[in-house]
């Protein structure tokens, strides 16, 4: 691609949610959501190839169906309360149309079908990208009206969500599918603790981005799209296999990695607010996903992919992409841990 027309792109995908952000007006935040919807469109069509263009078409037919929704359910309120005000949605109809449409932009259950399917068709660096960056404006609008939606129906999107993620992400072999039903998972965990303390919703968040985006560029540096490719990574590089293998076992929340620091101050806040049983149905629904990462570490770690060949296998081959992201978000993931109590500070 075009390096000017890539750095177009890439700032328009910035512009969007950094507008989306500052905007407390439903027309603006709408806006911010097209303008991010728009831009990566061409990146993720970029190889001509079928599965791509039918990942595009996917992917725009959903957002647009969801910018419409919201843009109506916002008329419906500015109709009925006179104002555009993203603080003020005092009507249950607009309030429910609006968090269906923004759980059909992130890709919440049951409005999830889509998710595996498009991240299926894209390349890994544009699946980082849908993965990560594409979240965080619908998120900021959900936490912004959080407290005017049902909290029923916010527990409910949050407790479906974490089951679908994790039995759907159990039968598959293709690890970016894998990575679309890990995403869902962690969207569920964040919503369902949004009502209680938004704080730590924003601290999944991190977490997450900061997992996943390991992950991606792992996987991008193995060029691997199957769980069975990955058993020849051990030879072509033994630390990167390694440190993957935590990686994954840090999306599952397994201590001592970050990815426990989430679950568990979750759980906590779920206890004190009086919900066991949920708390109790949160941990039991990590355990399914964390069951799909060991399959991956095993894979990875454990199995020699089988060869016939009678010469050497390739070990450490030179790369020509870059290992500084890959670097900082694998070691972000593995041991941020012990500051919990002063990210605990920074962020209530």
């Amino acid at each position: 691609m075009n390096p000017y027309l890539l750095m177009i792109l890439l700032s328009s995908l910035g512009l969007g949610t950094t507008l989306t952000f500052a905007s407390s007006h439903w027309l603006l935040a709408w806006m911010g959501l097209e303008i991010n919807t728009l831009a990566i469109l061409p990146l993720m069509a970029q190889h001509h190839h079928p599965r791509a263009v039918e990942a595009t078409t996917k992917y725009f037919l959903t957002q647009a169906t969801a910018a419409a929704m919201m843009l109506f359910a916002s008329t419906t309120n500015a109709w009925i309360t006179g104002e555009w005000s993203t603080n003020n949605v005092s009507t249950p109809i607009a309030s429910a149309m609006i968090i269906a449409a923004l759980a059909l932009k992130i890709g919440l259950a049951p409005m999830h079908l889509w998710m595996p399917e498009v991240l299926q068709g894209l390349d890994l660096t544009t699946g980082l990208i849908l993965s990560t960056w594409q979240k965080l404006a619908p998120l900021a609008l959900i936490m912004q009206t959080a407290h005017t939606l049902d909290p029923l129906l916010l527990t409910s999107l949050g407790l479906t969500s974490t089951l679908v993620g994790g039995w759907g992400g159990l039968n598959q072999t293709q690890l970016r599918k894998v990575l679309a039903y890990s995403s869902i998972a962690h969207m569920g965990w964040m919503i369902i603790i949004l009502q209680h303390a938004p704080q730590l919703t924003l601290l999944a968040l991190g977490t997450y981005i900061l997992m996943t985006s390991a992950t991606f560029l792992t996987l991008k540096t193995c060029s691997a799209t199957k769980i069975n490719t990955l058993a020849m990574a051990w030879s072509n590089s033994p630390t990167l296999t390694a440190t993957t293998a935590l990686v994954l076992l840090s999306l599952g929340g397994l201590p001592p990695l970050t990815g426990f620091m989430p679950k568990w101050l979750i759980l906590q806040e779920l206890t004190k607010q009086g919900l066991p049983i949920m708390a109790t149905v949160m941990a039991l629904a990590a355990l399914l996903s964390l069951y799909f990462y060991l399959r991956i570490c095993y894979a990875m770690t454990l199995t020699v992919s089988p060869n016939t060949m009678n010469s050497t296998t390739p070990w450490r081959t030179q790369t020509t992409q870059t290992s500084l992201p890959l670097t900082i978000s694998t070691m972000m993931s593995l041991t941020l841990l012990p500051v919990t109590p002063a990210i605990m500070t920074l962020i209530t």
